[in-house]
């Protein structure tokens, strides 16, 4: 503490702070911390502290009722929960023209170790967080979670309250974190269980209203606050199923209306300034080490993919999708996470992607029929990948997916019509946190699929998350589910385990042994 700062609150605010724009904060008429606090993208020696001020999160056409002015905000860091060990504080701006939104990107912290964050904004602080810098060399065994499509109207989040009870170190969050839809406009449901702000998104002031309304859930609050997550968008974000610069739905403002949604997306996510490269793009695709045990990849399957193959959909026969020039990832970012995986010192190599990369034909018997929006649209693409995978040398590669809102196990082949054809690395993909609704298990449809498509060996409709536990020697995935979501309270379950065992670190991607466990334990813990 130095002699020139201002105390207020037991908040130390450095003596800069005590301006003219600070004591406009102090006169804010009720608590602005009610959208929580977060944080993201932890490094060896800091990560991303957040917070975005609302007095009303669904007032004032997208600025949360606040005044329309800069409003400066207070921040600590510490190494216990009750902040008697400050080891770092300051000031930023929440500014007017960023929905008073506020980043702190921290660095020159130890490595590997727990630390809590709060915010002071005039007499009102906020909840505090817990975050963590990523390890700098070899590590124990740490657990992170996976999560995906959180439809406000289609139930409660109480899959990130129980996401939240098990204290992972890390949540890799893989898409479709708001959704863009009027009231009832995706999926209309029995027993809607809540109300989507009036109207689609399409404006900044739209998006903000809603990215606000979703972050003043006390589930999802908690579980930001509980540790440091990995964010990347997927569709509904800004519009379902759009494809660079196409919109789904023929929007003849797109490119203004995708700058505004990417601008909220900025505003509302733990994310680095690195994100932020200006109009109708973000940059979301980035590495994240966790010491040398292992490297997150995130992809980002929208920006940069060519439209869809016959008009999008379920589809039979499309020889378009099968064309060798077609992308989905882009040249530039296909280059740069190959370049990754083959510089890669981690023993695990994990890539954070948004939609099915393993084949799924959903008709039964002869013929296939695959959705067009997956990486069955984009096939020679994805052979080309896997291919690339293998011989990159990656250690222990494991793709994490979202979208389906449905558990999968998968392995992954270079000809996944082949089930003799090499295996190249595993994919486990979340099912979602409540949209579609109250899950359910159809054990007769669960074998009609696994039959048609033999390299996945799991699936679960019911709605959940996973937890994977990452050692050295293996990686453990727990599938947990939440029998409902139309009512509070749900209690999750382990209802599938899958193990996969490591490799050669540093070899061949799965030397021979990684793969889901056919004879993995199931049933609850």
């Amino acid at each position: 503490m130095t002699a020139t700062a201002a105390m207020t609150g037991g908040l130390v605010v450095p003596a800069a702070v005590a301006t003219p724009a600070a004591a406009r904060s102090r006169a804010l008429a009720g608590d602005p911390f009610t959208l929580g606090v977060a944080s993201g993208d932890p490094a060896k020696d800091g990560f991303v502290l957040w917070t975005r001020l609302a007095l009303d999160p669904l007032g004032g056409g997208g600025l949360g009722g606040m005044p329309g002015r800069d409003v400066e905000v207070a921040w600590q860091v510490a190494t216990d929960e009750r902040f008697s060990k400050v080891v770092r504080s300051g000031a930023e701006t929440a500014a007017a023209d960023r929905g008073h939104s506020v980043h702190v990107e921290l660095s020159g912290l130890e490595p590997g170790r727990e630390y809590f964050y709060r915010f002071k904004a005039g007499r009102h602080t906020s909840p505090a967080g817990r975050t963590r810098t990523s390890p700098a060399g070899e590590t124990t065994a740490f657990t992170f979670a996976v999560a995906a499509c959180a439809h406000y109207e289609h139930g409660y989040y109480t899959a990130y309250r129980r996401l939240a009870e098990q204290d992972p170190d890390l949540v890799v969050h893989l898409g479709d974190y708001m959704y863009e839809y009027a009231p009832d406009g995706y999926k209309a449901i029995e027993g809607r269980v809540r109300r989507h702000t009036e109207g689609t998104c399409r404006t900044l002031a739209d998006y903000r209203m809603r990215h606000a309304q979703y972050k003043s859930d006390p589930d999802l609050q908690r579980a930001h606050a509980v540790a440091p997550w990995l964010v990347a968008f997927d569709d509904h974000e800004l519009e379902n199923n759009w494809a660079a610069e196409v919109s789904s739905t023929a929007d003849p403002v797109f490119a203004r209306r995708k700058a505004a949604a990417f601008r909220a997306y900025y505003e509302n996510m733990p994310l680095r300034r690195t994100s932020v490269t200006g109009g109708a793009s973000i940059r979301v695709h980035r590495r994240v080490d966790w010491g040398r045990a292992a490297r997150f990849h995130l992809l980002d399957t929208r920006q940069f993919r060519d439209d869809q193959a016959c008009a999008d959909g379920l589809r039979s026969g499309c020889d378009e999708r099968l064309d060798a020039g077609r992308t989905l990832l882009g040249a530039d970012q296909r280059d740069w996470l190959l370049d990754g995986l083959h510089r890669s010192p981690a023993r695990w190599n994990l890539i954070g992607q948004q939609i099915l990369m393993a084949q799924r034909d959903w008709r039964q018997g002869p013929g296939r029929e695959v959705s067009m929006d997956s990486w069955d649209g984009y096939a020679a693409e994805r052979t080309r990948l896997l291919t690339a995978l293998r011989d990159s040398g990656a250690g222990n590669p494991v793709v994490l997916t979202g979208d389906a809102h449905m558990h999968h196990a998968a392995d992954l082949r270079i000809d996944l019509d082949d089930p003799d054809s090499p295996k190249v690395g595993v994919e486990l993909v979340t099912s979602s946190v409540t949209s579609d609704g109250d899950g359910y298990r159809d054990q007769a449809r669960v074998e009609e699929i696994v039959a048609e498509n033999p390299h996945i060996s799991y699936l679960d409709q019911r709605r959940g998350y996973i937890v994977c536990r990452l050692a050295a020697d293996e990686l453990r995935a727990d599938f947990r589910t939440l029998e409902y979501v139309s009512r509070r309270g749900a209690p999750a379950k382990t209802t599938h385990t899958v193990t996969v065992p490591a490799g050669q670190a540093g070899g061949p991607a799965l030397a021979g042994a990684a793969g889901v466990s056919r004879t993995a334990r199931t049933g609850p813990r």
